[in-house]
């Protein structure tokens, strides 16, 4: 995590444990019916910050819905006389600082999703079932609007871009990524950047994939390619360690072929509407769907905004917004609550094999 006066960045690492559907919405007219989210510059497809974000703040709600002791789960009224601590189901003095904010005493499971009370104030919410209650740290973390009062949010969210993408070769899969790819992540080192010299039409192992061989040919999908043993020094330590990887699965490949590799090698799914009275397939309904395979590894930033020392400001809008979670709480939050995404997941089409993501944060 680096960090400067006002701003933490956490670094993201996701692998795919399933393949991951985020739709563009409707059917396309190509060879698959459903297609998948894509970076508008290199085709290659991700997962957008705006539908991690939106995952992400559902599933803090539910952590800390989790704590709550069961009479004081839906029930806000009967939280209003009591002690932060006496409302959550704390085990052997566990240390959940961001559980016990004071402010998530009015919180509730519908902070996550659309806010069907924007049109009453602050106050008007302490009483309120529903709607964002904007004062818990889901709502401070994530952003809401009442009628009083706006708020941005504290945390930040970048795209989910694929690091690591596996691909099936005569030698077993491999993970492909490129140069620009790794030095977008940071993984690649200062002296390895420079590719002066280097043909646009030959794949690089970092290590001998082929006994006793330098270089050779290798399918990468349909494709068949030149490959060459290079030392390229990629600081891949915290994937190795976390997600099974290491420098024998790797391949490197030009940057102008690894959109092509990429989008030739997703998983496409096909799939049909059932009759309800026959029980069989129903006619005209047979879809396709595309979607990132299982395996694939992704990166991204979180940036948490520190505005805590602005408490100070003593004006009216400011007051409504006192206490605000500190970058710690909010940390620990994304931290606890990432769980989610390994049972849940991310996406479309989660109730049918798709979406479960493992996230590690650094």
């Amino acid at each position: 995590m680096t960090n400067n006066n006002f701003i933490k960045e956490i670094n993201v690492y996701a692998m795919a444990t399933d393949p991951i559907y985020i739709g563009t919405g409707g059917y396309t007219i190509g060879r698959v019916d459903n297609t998948i989210v894509r970076d508008p510059t290199t085709k290659i497809p991700k997962i957008p910050g705006s539908s991690l974000a939106g995952t992400w703040r559902y599933y803090v709600a539910l952590k800390l819905q989790g704590y709550f002791k069961d009479k004081y789960r839906v029930n806000k009224n009967e939280r209003k006389e009591k002690k932060i601590e006496e409302l959550f189901e704390l085990e052997n003095n566990e240390d959940k600082d961001w559980i016990l904010f004071e402010e998530n005493r009015y919180t509730g499971i519908k902070c996550a999703g659309q806010d069907d009370k924007s049109s009453l104030s602050l106050e008007e919410m302490k009483n309120e079932k529903t709607g964002h209650c904007g004062r818990c740290i889901v709502c401070k973390a994530f952003g809401f609007s009442k009628k009083d009062v706006s708020w941005q949010g504290l945390t930040y969210f970048s795209d989910l871009n694929i690091l690591f993408f596996p691909v099936y070769t005569r030698l077993g899969v491999k993970w492909i990524t490129s140069k620009r790819i790794l030095e977008d992540a940071g993984l690649l080192n200062e002296e390895s950047k420079d590719g002066k010299g280097e043909s646009k039409d030959i794949v690089f192992v970092l290590k001998e994939i082929e006994k006793g061989k330098t270089e050779g040919h290798i399918n990468l999908g349909w494709l068949y390619l030149p490959y060459k043993k290079k030392g390229i020094n990629i600081n891949i330590d915290y994937i190795k360690e976390n997600f099974g990887i290491d420098e024998n699965d790797i391949i490197i490949v030009p940057d102008n072929l690894i959109s092509q590799i990429i989008n030739s090698n997703l998983e496409v799914r096909t799939s049909v509407s059932i009759d309800p009275i026959t029980g069989t397939a129903k006619e005209g309904a047979l879809f396709t769907s595309e979607a990132i395979p299982r395996g694939t590894i992704f990166y991204g930033k979180i940036r948490i905004f520190d505005k805590k020392p602005f408490e100070e400001i003593n004006d009216d809008k400011t007051n409504k917004l006192k206490p605000l979670p500190t970058i710690e709480q909010i940390k620990n939050a994304l931290e606890d609550s990432k769980i989610f995404f390994e049972t849940l997941g991310i996406g479309g089409m989660t109730t049918r094999g798709f979406g479960r993501l493992k996230i590690e944060l650094v």
